[in-house]
This record gives structure tokens, C-alpha cells and sequence, in this order.
């Protein structure tokens, strides 16, 4: 097919019909989306989980609960493991629906039952002190990585199951020890490390973990510290310092590996952490610079929108640093012709639409989206922001230009009932052409930087924004894009768009207030004259009187 639309493309530049150049369009390889949906490739991954936990569990140290029936450990690890695939199916399908995801969850926990399993074996030939083979395991290892790149709730889930497995390679009579450690401290992690922004937040959840590790680690006596204060104390403290130096650099090394390896992680499996959304928000970006000095208006239009989307996308728990930078890029399309959009023409200028048809000047507006989306690929910009230049206008309608080209139509009919036109001289209005292309809003993210797009649009055409005013703008706007269908493929619930409104009506508020009339120069310097002409007595303010010694 690219090869036939080639030819195609070369025909119409021969005719002159054509620049023989294809615009960018972003789409993922067929393949791999073939892979990411097949329902084969997802149970074969489902098995392959399940048969690497009987593995693991076959071939267990000697000293293990099921070292002399290891098919009977096997089989146990096995049940655990279609437990697990049964839960993530019922509750974790949605979050998880592409089958990479299925890979980093399970292979996730798969690597993290391996470093146990090894730190066990390694415990057992002597390799490491009896006493501190807990304190060597990567507890938050597949809690933290999951909470940091799919949510608290996938990091609730390895942190079980990595617990239920972990428990069956455990040496006898330190399973309940093992477990209480490694859900404690696996929570711990996936609490901390949820919505982490900043990479600094991920060192601090390593220093929390290994607290709470060596804390449990007193409270069920692997520690003993009273005896640091007995007839050996020297040799007790030194027990106790270096069970307190390998559960802290433990979980500190665990900590900076995730930290060092999320780059990685998101690569591979095309995530975005909040971590990198606020990366992508610098404002220095080169084509955020462009629209700083050759698009002022739409430039600052974005600022506005970011501001109202992050806010609301805080109010109802969607992805705030995602919406910030969205917002930031979803005009960058109107870099190619910024003189076209009301927001960067000047009052000295004449606007170029007066010189097009409305049909010629619905196609620019319209354009800015197919613009921006070759630019933002041209750019590698992250593609989710893609997906909300492709989504932030839907397939709503120009309604401007529209409503133009209809009273255009009226006045040349008007002509051909005086006949000084001919009838079949005169276009034909067809709506689909004053529509963009779509498709619309899939994501709440979108769907918010949408309604905040159109609603700040359109306050800026308030003479006296009052909160009551403010308010029914956003009523309107909210209600013709739901009656226009904009809003059918976004899980955006009702209540949810009530918060959005709330929000964007508060935001609005603070950024449209009325100043403090001031009083000008001249006013001041003739009170000025006033004040130094009046007789001093004869004014008639109140003096106190001052009370002699």
C-alpha cells in the first residue's frame, strides 16, 4: 500500500496537484499492535507464569518446607499462580489490557521471586549470615517498580502474591516471619512510591522501607537489642549495625535501581511516569520557545488551559502533570500559520480571513490539527501528547465559518430571486467540510484539556466576567459539547464533569477578577495642591491631644 500511494502521490505532483510529500501520521505498526491485543500471546503469557513459579518452587533448598515432595510445592506455587492471573483478569484487565503491560506486571514478579529465591539458595551454602538473610532481600523490589509505572493498585497486587510465593522457598519455621516482613515492607513501598514526582521521592521510600524492615525485624526477635546492653553488648551492637546496615542498603539499592532503570521501563514498554511528565513541562522546550516569539497569543492560550486542566484533573484524581504538559503542546499545529487565529492577530493588522472564503478559512483553522501532529512527531514529543492534538477538537464543528458560508449562501440567494445570479453558480454548503477530522476525546485527560480549550476560548469574550456569567459560559460550553456527542467515547462520568465545571469556574474566577481602580497621576497631585492651599485652621480633622509631662 505504500508503495501504490507513492505512485499516487508523484501522479498528482506531475499535474502540479501535489507536493509529492506524505504528512507525518502517527499510527503504531500493525504487528506489534497485532501482538499487544491477541488473546493467544496473553495466556501464553499467563502459562509461562505459572510454570516459572513451579519451577522455582521444584527446585528449592533442602532445608525448604517442600524440599522432600517438591512436585507438592510445585503443584501449591502453580494454584497461587492461577490465583493471581484470575484476579488480575477480574480486577486489573483495564489497566493492564495491553499485553506488554501483562509482561512487566508477571514478569515483574517472576524477577523478583528469582532475586529471593537466589538470596535463599545463597543463605542455605553459608554464603550469607543466617541472621541476616532477610535483611539481603529486595522486599519493594516488584511493588515499588509496579506502583511507580501502572498505579497503587498493581503494586498491591505483586506485593501479595510476591508474598505467597516468596513463603514456599522459605526456609521451615520463617515463613510467617518472611510474610509479615515482605507485605509490610511491600506496602510500605507501594504506598510511598505512588505518584512519585520527583526521583528523589523513590531514595526517601528506600530509607522509609529499610526502617520498617529493621523495626519489624526488633519487634519479631531477629534483632535482639536488649542484649546490646548486656555482658556482650559490643559484640551484640555489632550484630545489630550491620542488621541495620543491610536492611537499610538493601532497600536503598532497591530504590535507586528503579530509579535508575525507569528510563528503561518506559522506553520499552511506552509508559510515562509523573516523574517524566514533569521533565516534558519545561517551558524551554524548542517548539514551546517558537510559540513564545511567533505565536504569543496561542502561547499563552495554552499556559491558561494547562492551568485549568491540571487543576481539575487534581479535583477528580486523573493525571495532572500529563494534562499540564498536553495542554502546553495541543496548539503547537498553528505554529505553521499563526497569523490565521484570532488570539495573535494585532488591531493594526487586517485579518487575513476577510480576503477567503469561509470554506478556504475553516480549512486553515481546521489544519492546525493535522499541523501539529506532523510537528510533534517531527519532534518525538511523547505520544500521548499526540493522541490530545489528534482528540482536543474531536470532530466538533467550525461553528464560525460555518454560520458565515450560511448567510454568504443567503445573500447569493437572495441575488438569484433578483436574478443577477445564475443558481448553479452557487456552492453547496456541506457541513462535513467545517468539521475536524477526529477522533474525539478517549481519555479523561483529554477529554478535560478539551472542555478547558473551549471554555477558555470563549471567556475571553466576557466585557464583565462575573462568577455568575463565568458560571453559565462553562453551563453552555458543557452542554453543547454532550448534545454535539463530543464527549461519547471519554469515561468521563457525570460526576466527574460536575467537579470540572466547579473547577473551572474557580480558576476562571481567579484569573478574570476585577482590579482596583487606581487613581491617575493628575488626581493625585491636585489633591496634592488641594491639601497645601487649605488654611490649617481651618481644618477640622480631630487632633488628639498630647497629655503634658
Amino acid at each position: 500500500m505504500g508503495f501504490v500511494d507513492a505512485i499516487k502521490r508523484w501522479r498528482l505532483a506531475q499535474r502540479g496537484l501535489s507536493s509529492g510529500k506524505k504528512r507525518r501520521v502517527h499510527s503504531e505498526n500493525p504487528v506489534i499492535q497485532s501482538l499487544e491485543d491477541s488473546f493467544w500471546v496473553k495466556w501464553a503469557l499467563f502459562f509461562a507464569f505459572a510454570v516459572s513459579c513451579g519451577l522455582l518452587v521444584f527446585r528449592t533448598s533442602p532445608n525448604t518446607p517442600f524440599a522432600e515432595d517438591p512436585v507438592r510445592g510445585s503443584l501449591f506455587a502453580i494454584i497461587i499462580a492461577a490465583t493471581a492471573i484470575v484476579m488480575f483478569q477480574v480486577s486489573l484487565l483495564e489497566s493492564c489490557r495491553r499485553n506488554s503491560r501483562v509482561i512487566l506486571v508477571f514478569g515483574g514478579l517472576i524477577g523478583h521471586l528469582v532475586i529471593v529465591r537466589l538470596i535463599m539458595g545463597l543463605a542455605n551454602a553459608g554464603h550469607i549470615p543466617e541472621l541476616y538473610r532477610f535483611f539481603f532481600v529486595p522486599f519493594a523490589l516488584a511493588p515499588m517498580l509496579h506502583s511507580v509505572l501502572l498505579g497503587r493498585s498493581i503494586g498491591a497486587f505483586s506485593t501479595v502474591f510476591v508474598t505467597l510465593i516468596g513463603s514456599l522457598f522459605v526456609p521451615k519455621g520463617d515463613g510467617l516471619v518472611y510474610m509479615i516482613l515482605s507485605l509490610v515492607c511491600g506496602v510500605t513501598g507501594t504506598l510511598l512510591a505512588n505518584e512519585v514526582r520527583k526521583r528523589i521521592q523513590l531514595l526517601q521510600a528506600g530509607i522509609y522501607v529499610g526502617a520498617v524492615a529493621l523495626l519489624l525485624a526488633i519487634l519479631l526477635g531477629n534483632l535482639n537489642v536488649a542484649a546490646c546492653f548486656g555482658p556482650n553488648a559490643v559484640e551484640h551492637l555489632q550484630l545489630f549495625g550491620s542488621g541495620g546496615a543491610a536492611a537499610f542498603g538493601t532497600a536503598v539499592l532497591t530504590a535507586l535501581l528503579i530509579s535508575g532503570t525507569l528510563p528503561v521501563f518506559e522506553g520499552f514498554f511506552l509508559l510515562t511516569t509523573d516523574i517524566s511528565w514533569l521533565e516534558c513541562s519545561d517551558l524551554n522546550h524548542k517548539l514551546l520557545r517558537r510559540m513564545q516569539l511567533e505565536a504569543p497569543g496561542t502561547f499563552h492560550h495554552s499556559l491558561v488551559v494547562a492551568a485549568l486542566s491540571e487543576a481539575a484533573a487534581e479535583r477528580i484524581g486523573a493525571n495532572a502533570p500529563m494534562c499540564r504538559v498536553c495542554s502546553y503542546f495541543h496548539d503547537v499545529g498553528k505554529l505553521k500559520k499563526p497569523e490565521y487565529f484570532i488570539e495573535n492577530q494585532s488591531d493594526e493588522v487586517e485579518n487575513p480571513h476577510d480576503a477567503l472564503t469561509p470554506t478556504m478559512s475553516a480549512l486553515i483553522i481546521i489544519a492546525h490539527v493535522k499541523d501539529g501532529i506532523d510537528l510533534a512527531i517531527k519532534n518525538k514529543l511523547n505520544p500521548r501528547v499526540i493522541d490530545v492534538i489528534q482528540q482536543h477538537h474531536g470532530d466538533s464543528l467550525v461553528y464560525f465559518f460555518y454560520r458565515r458560508a450560511q448567510e454568504q449562501k443567503k445573500e447569493e440567494l437572495a441575488k438569484v430571486d433578483q436574478r443577477l445570479e445564475n443558481p448553479e453558480d452557487l456552492p453547496s454548503i456541506d457541513e462535513k467540510n467545517f468539521r475536524y477530522p477526529g477522533p474525539r476525546p478517549n481519555s479523561r485527560e483529554s477529554g478535560i484539556i478539551s472542555l478547558a480549550d473551549s471554555v477558555e476560548s470563549a471567556s475571553r469574550s466576557l466585557k464583565k466576567p462575573t462568577p455568575g456569567r463565568i458560571r453559565t459560559l462553562i453551563e453552555d460550553i458543557f452542554r453543547s459539547r454532550l448534545q454535539d456527542g463530543q464527549l461519547d467515547d471519554c469515561p468521563l462520568t457525570v460526576k466527574e464533569l460536575a467537579i470540572i465545571k466547579d473547577s473551572f469556574a474557580v480558576t476562571l474566577r481567579s484569573m478574570l477578577h476585577s482590579r482596583i481602580d487606581y487613581p491617575k497621576e493628575e488626581d493625585k497631585s491636585s489633591s496634592k495642591r488641594e491639601m497645601s492651599d487649605r488654611d490649617p485652621t481651618q481644618d477640622t480633622r480631630v487632633i488628639p491631644m498630647v497629655k503634658r509631662a
